[in-house]
């Protein structure tokens, strides 16, 4: 059984706040928002905080 976590913060792609809603399950990560593929990835504190489940 895999874990379900809510995150929020400013998203600079949508140019909104927004909830990012993520799911880890046998070591794989799915969210619902472009986490691995966002430009913005490295200034983006829902990414920030989806990497401190890794």
């Amino acid at each position: 059984m895999g874990d379900e976590y809510i995150f929020s913060g400013y998203c600079r792609a949508q140019d909104q706040s927004r909830m990012v809603t993520v799911e880890t399950e046998n070591g794989t990560l799915q969210a619902d928002c472009c986490y691995g593929n966002c430009p913005y990835e490295q200034n983006c504190t829902i990414a920030q905080q989806i990497a401190e489940i890794k």
